[in-house]
């Protein structure tokens, strides 16, 4: 399967991973901090119909721990999500676990982000990895594509501001 939503390249590489693919017009460097420091997340990361970045927490070492609570500004609601950190590579790779309070899908995944630099673009491939072919194929099923796709959006308009 290959989907494009806007600049999102969504497609599935096995029967238990979902690849999304997004270029930028920034230097790695800038890139991974957008994708690693609190404050900067907080501005793009699932920020979108009126939801916010309310807890974001970042411990960027191997054993390190995330913690993001993202809050409907309107009702209330909170969606939780934790993840243990595998692996770093700073500035080129994130291997890390995934897991959401509410469990909207069963089990574990773990997610690797990579950022890939050419010309001063760099390319981020985020892949996740599920237990199952069925827990994916959820995933695939919700608007999670959208979700990303419009926050990928925010991180391209934050990575244009002027320094």
């Amino acid at each position: 399967m290959m989907k494009t939503l806007g600049s999102l390249t969504i497609t599935t590489p096995s029967d238990r991973e979902i690849a999304m693919t997004r270029e930028f017009d920034a230097p790695r460097h800038l890139v991974f901090e957008a994708y690693t420091k609190p404050e900067l997340l907080k501005r793009w990361l699932g920020v979108i119909r009126g939801w916010e970045l309310a807890v974001c927490e970042i411990d960027l070492r191997v054993g390190g721990t995330c913690r993001y609570v993202w809050r409907d500004s309107d009702t209330g609601e909170e969606m939780g999500m934790s993840q243990v950190i595998r692996e770093v590579v700073v500035p080129e790779r994130i291997v890390c676990t995934e897991v959401f309070d509410q469990a909207w899908y069963e089990g574990e995944a773990i997610a690797t982000v990579e950022f890939v630099e050419r010309a001063g673009r760099t390319t981020l491939t985020m892949t996740m990895l599920y237990d199952s072919k069925s827990v994916r194929d959820a995933v695939l099923a919700s608007p999670m594509e959208q979700g990303m796709a419009a926050s990928l959006d925010l991180l391209a308009d934050l990575l244009a501001e002027p320094a």
